[in-house]
């Protein structure tokens, strides 16, 4: 795989559009001035673990005795749980903060930019050629950058669609996320039924 294929597949699996629902969803309840900032920091720790999973994830999840299909089921479980906030919204929104509190990490950062298939996509990247490092380290950084500029104007999406619009799109993409929830599970579920049969033999 070409730095190029590994730049539009990390960018495919990110899916900044998809998220945008999300974000916005997220982002509502801060104040305007406040919202870029928190973008652009939840963004900069997305970026810093992307990285450390790139370099170091597969070490990290052999010392914790943690396999791949762990994480998927953790982020199945926490996309799960965003999708039923979107579809039944509560007055916190989908992270449950109270009003003008600020979401940090959890859900912008992880899962919604640094999610499991990311993260599993460049542990697998890793561990395919590892002496093309530099190579997926580009192909990180492009994905992330588009990203970056495509969630950099939700604001102008959040004007376009209003708040009906928003509400209806929220609720949608929560289902989508529960389906992808849903699925992640399932995967993450028959990966561990496979490793612990091969480890049985």
């Amino acid at each position: 795989m070409d730095t190029l294929s590994a730049a539009i597949m990390l960018f495919l699996i990110m899916d900044p559009l998809g998220n945008l629902p999300v974000f916005m969803s997220v982002l509502k309840m801060i104040e305007p001035k406040r919202r870029r900032i928190i973008l652009i920091r939840e963004l900069l720790i997305a970026l810093a673990i992307l990285f450390i999973f790139l370099f170091s994830g597969q070490a990290v999840l052999n010392f914790l005795n943690v396999g791949q299909e762990t994480v998927r089921i953790a982020g199945g479980v926490i996309l799960f749980l965003i999708g039923l906030r979107m579809i039944f919204p509560t007055p916190g929104g989908v992270t449950g903060l109270a009003v003008g509190d600020e979401p940090f990490i959890v859900p912008l950062a992880i899962p919604m930019i640094a999610g499991p298939s990311t993260l599993a996509a460049l542990i697998l990247l890793s561990n395919q050629d590892p002496t093309r490092m530099l190579d997926w380290s580009l192909a990180l950084g492009a994905a992330w950058l588009v990203s970056a500029l495509i969630l950099m104007f939700s604001g102008l999406f959040h004007k376009l669609l209003g708040e009906r619009g928003l509400n209806a799109m929220e609720r949608l993409m929560g289902m989508i996320l529960i389906m992808i929830a849903i699925q992640m599970l399932l995967d993450g579920v028959s990966a561990y039924i496979i490793h612990a049969s091969e480890l049985a033999r």
